[in-house]
């Protein structure tokens, strides 16, 4: 395994992030598709084993039943201080007042909530999932400030929203000299590149990491065009993410096949040894249902595409509407 540096920070983390979307009771939440407990820990000890030290999670994963695999896994398998454990907070636990966004209530008592359920008694990178409209982002800022103040979290990081939205909260940290943003969980992958053209460069010049999600698009990039899986077919966030360029789309996904036979290696390789590649990334997050998605994973490190391959994969890309958040 690789590691690298979170941004500018002195954090080591291994060059591909496990996502843990992937584990939680199918019986809550809105995810069907995930892993039961013991199919859950199968692949959180294979990470582990394999030098994964970087897992990312969310509250809302699974109604928090991701969170809570993931915290008896760690301490079944790993010393706590050999992780590098991440969750996110904004979407909605609960009905009613004060049960989403990113006002001092909710983060306070979302931190909490997490903090029960994974285990632990701190995250070493708590994420806001999206830009909350409905709170002044000073409100936010401080209030995150003060968790890691509290020492319930080491590091913040941000996911999706426009690049300006996180300029103005990056500045805004650091104009009152409150805990700066280190990381970015954004969308990027070969069929959705959009972030290319404000966000990884306002992030590479910050020093601020970029970890992606869905580098592999949902498995589009793994298979063939009209191969269909359970997850495929139940997604229903996935559904909204890959609708606006199938003729594009579908090209790239020939391409990736295409070198994927020449290189002898899986398509997962390809697409994923593309977006280790790119300069402005620190690790993507890999989802994984199968122990071969975390070993396709880690092999990619080693498939070095040359600058011909990368613009094969790359030409057929039109551009896209902003998916992924609003």
């Amino acid at each position: 395994m690789d590691y690298v540096k979170l941004g500018k920070t002195g954090l080591e983390v291994s060059k591909i992030c496990l996502g843990c979307m992937t584990f939680g009771d199918p019986r809550r939440g809105n995810h069907a598709w995930t892993l039961g407990e013991e199919e859950s820990r199968t692949i959180l000890k294979q990470a582990i084993d394999l030098g994964i030290n970087f897992l990312d999670t969310a509250n809302t994963y699974s109604d928090g039943s991701s969170e809570e695999i993931v915290g008896r896994a760690i301490k079944s398998f790993s010393k706590r201080e050999d992780i590098v454990l991440a969750t996110k907070v904004f979407n909605r636990m609960r009905p009613g007042p004060n049960g989403a966004g990113l006002s001092r209530k909710a983060i306070f008592d979302e931190i909490d909530n997490s903090l029960r359920r994974l285990g632990t008694d701190y995250v070493d990178l708590y994420q806001i999932h999206r830009f909350d409209y409905s709170t002044p982002i000073e409100e936010t800022l401080e209030a995150l400030h003060d968790v890691v103040k509290a020492g319930k979290a080491r590091y913040i990081g941000a996911s999706s929203m426009h690049a300006w939205q996180f300029a103005k909260m990056v500045y805004t940290a650091r104009l009152n000299g409150w805990t700066e943003f280190v990381s970015m969980q954004d969308h990027v992958n070969l069929l959705y590149r959009e972030e290319e053209r404000e966000m990884l460069p306002f992030c590479q010049d910050q020093k601020i990491a970029v970890i992606p999600w869905s580098p592999l698009a949902r498995g589009r990039l793994t298979r063939d065009w009209d191969e269909q899986t359970a997850r495929t077919e139940s997604d229903e966030f996935g559904k909204t993410l890959y609708r606006q360029a199938e003729d594009s789309d579908r090209k790239i996904i020939d391409a990736v096949g295409r070198l994927a036979k020449e290189h002898g290696v899986p398509r997962a390789q390809i697409a994923t040894a593309w977006i280790l590649q790119k300069s402005a990334i620190t690790a993507p997050i890999i989802g994984a249902s199968r122990p071969g998605h975390l070993s396709d994973a880690v092999a990619a490190l080693a498939v070095k595409l040359t600058p011909e391959e990368v613009a094969m994969l790359e030409e057929p890309y039109v551009p896209h509407r902003v998916e992924g958040f609003k």
